[in-house]
């Protein structure tokens, strides 16, 4: 008996340690050892790259692992995946499954839940699945559309080199670094008379102040003005011009009848007329009222 105490030994330590390797691949897979997780079924046509252990997320949180895929020979080559969800969570009916991949090439599948969580759906039902495109799928998608655009990006570069070697180009980039050195040079002018009007600026506020001051005592003499008694000078200034005008208006007086009375004028007219001729006269016979002796004689 004792001859065989180490052979059992052995043995005993060599299925203790198949036991561990067992569970420990398992763990190492993902798979949640004696645990009571529901399973779910989904059928793919194509699982690109899915396996066993690959996790199962939801919004984002993994829930489960893929524990094995099953290839179903006699059914046209449908794959079964089976899911191992922890059973705290629920998934409603309508729900979808995709396989997902990242530009690293990671697969995992993605549960999108139906609408209704209050019809939820049970352990051992099968869930619709299918592949998720993804960046790769999309970048695909735009393939055809890039080949569409590829003859027109090659006549826009055709383009854009005819207009590069354009010598007019070259001439308008002078011109265009010509405006830069003269703009540069009407900042610098500008940032001068910036200078000089800030150097300007206090004797100017200053200036301002005093017509301010000014202004203000305007108004200050403006308002202590007795303008009352001002305009009642002012209506018997008026008043007076009104009598004056009254007195040039009417008969009475000297002014008036010169003003208006005709005879005056005409008997004035009348006078310088005869005066007239009285100065045309003595101009002419100067002899009929002058008389000139050199020697005191009289004239008879």
């Amino acid at each position: 008996m004792r001859k065989y105490a180490k052979e059992i030994q052995i043995a005993l330590v060599a299925v203790i340690g198949i036991v561990v390797l067992y569970f420990g691949l398992q763990f190492l897979k993902g798979l949640t050892l004696f645990s009571s997780d529901n399973h779910y079924y989904v059928k793919f046509d194509d699982i690109s790259g899915l396996s066993a252990s690959s996790p199962i997320y939801a919004n984002g949180y993994r829930i489960g692992v893929v524990e094995r895929i099953i290839y179903d020979y006699e059914n046209n080559g449908e794959i079964v995946a089976e899911l191992g969800i922890d059973n705290k969570m629920h998934i409603p009916k309508g729900s979808y499954a995709e396989i997902a991949s990242d530009l690293l090439g990671n697969i995992k599948l993605e549960v999108q839940f139906g609408p209704d969580f209050d019809d939820i759906m049970e352990p051992g039902d099968t869930i619709n699945g299918g592949l998720q495109k993804g960046a790769l799928g999309k970048v695909e998608n735009l393939v055809p559309h890039l080949e569409k655009a590829l003859p027109k990006l090659d006549s826009i570069l055709y383009n854009v080199n005819q207009l590069l070697s354009d010598p007019s180009l070259r001439n308008s980039l002078d011109h265009i670094e010509q405006m830069t050195a003269d703009f540069t040079k009407v900042s610098k002018d500008l940032t001068a008379i910036s200078a000089a009007l800030n150097q300007k600026l206090p004797g100017m506020l200053a200036t301002a102040d005093g017509v301010l001051n000014n202004v203000d005592t305007l108004t200050h003499n403006l308002n202590t003005l007795d303008l009352a008694a001002t305009l009642a000078r002012v209506d018997a200034t008026l008043q007076n011009v009104q009598a004056l005008t009254d007195k040039l208006n009417s008969k009475e007086g000297t002014v008036g009848r010169f003003l208006t009375d005709p005879s005056i004028y005409n008997n004035l007219n009348s006078t310088a007329a005869h005066l007239d001729s009285l100065i045309i006269d003595l101009k002419a016979h100067p002899g009929r009222y002058v008389h000139v002796s050199l020697f005191g004689k009289k004239q008879k």
